[in-house]
């Protein structure tokens, strides 16, 4: 039995790059960045005084609404 062309063959597998498994952490950490952002904004947000939210036409009631809202990223 030739174990040596066994090993070699799975070193190669190991060594290659799947472009699925290469897109599929592109998505990831696109989507950890937009689900960061996320939670910067409504953290601004919950953070902003009433005369700030009055300027933009925000009650404090909505604006802690939108704070607490979860955020789904598709």
């Amino acid at each position: 039995m030739n174990t040596q062309g066994a090993t070699g063959t799975m070193s190669l597998e190991i060594l290659t790059v799947h472009p699925r498994r290469a897109l599929r952490w592109s998505q990831l950490t696109h989507s950890f960045a937009e689900w960061r952002q996320c939670a910067r904004s409504r953290a601004e947000l919950a953070m902003l005084n009433d005369r700030v939210l009055q300027d933009i036409g925000v009650t404090r009631c909505t604006a802690n609404f939108e704070a607490s809202k979860p955020f789904l990223i598709a």
